[in-house]
C-alpha cells in the first residue's frame, strides 16, 4: 500500500504542542491532529509515536505501510546523523540521537529523519507556493526570531548550523537586553515576546492583538508602538532580501496571526523607507512580502517532505 500511496507523516514539534499530518504522493495533507508536547527525550519520542499510530490508523495503514516519518522541531539538529542538541524548549540540552530512539520505538519499520523547525517551515512554504518557489526566506515571528532559508531550491544550513539566525543581529546599537548576551537584538523589537514585554495584555487576548485593534482606535501610545514593530519586521525583511536576495519573505510564526493587518503595515513601512531610496525601490521589497498561507500546516508539511527525502 506504501508504494502505491506513498504516504508520509510529518510531525512540526513545539515547545507547547505537536501538530502532526498525513501527506500523499501529490503533498496533500489528508489528515492532521494536534497534542500537546511532553518534554524532554523519552517524552518527544512517547509523543511522536502516538501520533504517528493514530495518523496512520485515521489514514487506513499500519505504520510499516508510511513511506517515512519526518520530525522538525527547534534547536540544532543535525540532519545527517539524526541528532538534535540545545533544544531548550523541549528540555533536549545533550545531543541526543533522536531519530534512532523514534526509529526504534516504532519498531524499526519506518524509516525516520529530524530537521530544524524553520527548516522544514521553509520546506512546507515552498510547498504551499508552488514549483517555482525556489528562494525563499521564511521569517518567524514568535518567542523570539529567526528564518529558514532555501536558496536555489535547497535549504541553506551553514556551517555550523546557524544560518538564518537573524534574530541576534543588532538593530539598535546599545537598545534593550538580550538574553544572548547582546544589546539591541533584531528579537527585542520584532517579536511577540517583545510585544509581550510592552504591550503586556489587559482583556486577556495575545498582545500583538490587542495592540493592533488599540491602534486601529486611534490609541497613539499602540499607534507607535506598533509602529515601532513594523519597522522591526521590515528591517528583518530588508536583511533577508539584500543578504540572499530571496524572490519571498513568508512571515510565520505566531504573530503572524495578525493576518492582513499585519502585513499592511509592514508593506507600508517598506514603501515608505523606498520613498526615499532609488535602490530599495528597484529591489521591490514589499512586493517581495507575504504571509503563511492561511489553514496551511507548513511546518508539519515540510517534515513530511523530509520524511519523503526531500532534502538531505
Amino acid at each position: 500500500m506504501a508504494t502505491e500511496q506513498r504516504l508520509t507523516v510529518g510531525l512540526d514539534v513545539g515547545g507547547t504542542k505537536v501538530l502532526g499530518v498525513v501527506v500523499d504522493a501529490q503533498g496533500y495533507v489528508r489528515h492532521e491532529i494536534l497534542a500537546k508536547t511532553v518534554p524532554g527525550a523519552a517524552g518527544v519520542v512517547a509523543g511522536a509515536v502516538t501520533a504517528v499510530e493514530t495518523l496512520a490508523a485515521r489514514a487506513g495503514v499500519g505504520v510499516g505501510d508510511l513511506d517515512g516519518v519526518g520530525i522538525g522541531l527547534p534547536g540544532m539538529v543535525h540532519a545527517g546523523d539524526g541528532t538534535v542538541e540545545h533544544a531548550v524548549n523541549l528540555g533536549i540540552e545533550e545531543r541526543t540521537p533522536l531519530a534512532a530512539m523514534l526509529a526504534e520505538a516504532l519498531g524499526g519499520v519506518v524509516p525516520v529523519r529530524v530537521e530544524n523547525d524553520l527548516n522544514v517551515a521553509v520546506l512546507g512554504s515552498a510547498h504551499a507556493l508552488g514549483p517555482q518557489a525556489q528562494d525563499i526566506g521564511f521569517l518567524a515571528l514568535g518567542t523570539g526570531v529567526a528564518a529558514g532559508l532555501l536558496l536555489d531550491g535547497r535549504l541553506r544550513r551553514g556551517a555550523r548550523g546557524a544560518a538564518g539566525e537573524i534574530g541576534h543581529l543588532t538593530l539598535v546599537p546599545g537598545g534593550l537586553p538580550c538574553k544572548c548576551g547582546q544589546l539591541g537584538c533584531l528579537e527585542q523589537y520584532a517579536s511577540g515576546s517583545a510585544l509581550d514585554a510592552a504591550w503586556p495584555s489587559r482583556q486577556g487576548m495575545p498582545a500583538p492583538a490587542e495592540l493592533f485593534a488599540a491602534a486601529e482606535a486611534g490609541d497613539p501610545d499602540a499607534v507607535a508602538l506598533r509602529d515601532q514593530f513594523a519597522w522591526a519586521v521590515a528591517s528583518a525583511v530588508r536583511m533577508l532580501i539584500l543578504t540572499c536576495d530571496v524572490q519571498h519573505v513568508v512571515i510565520g510564526g505566531g504573530v503572524s496571526s495578525l493576518g492582513e493587518p499585519l502585513l499592511r503595515v509592514v508593506r507600508g513601512e517598506l514603501d515608505r523607507e523606498a520613498q526615499s531610496s532609488p535602490f530599495l525601490r528597484t529591489v521591490q521589497l514589499s512586493e517581495r512580502v507575504t504571509l503563511t498561507p492561511v489553514g496551511v500546516p507548513v511546518g508539519a508539511l515540510g517534515a513530511a517532505i523530509v520524511a519523503r527525502g526531500g532534502q538531505p
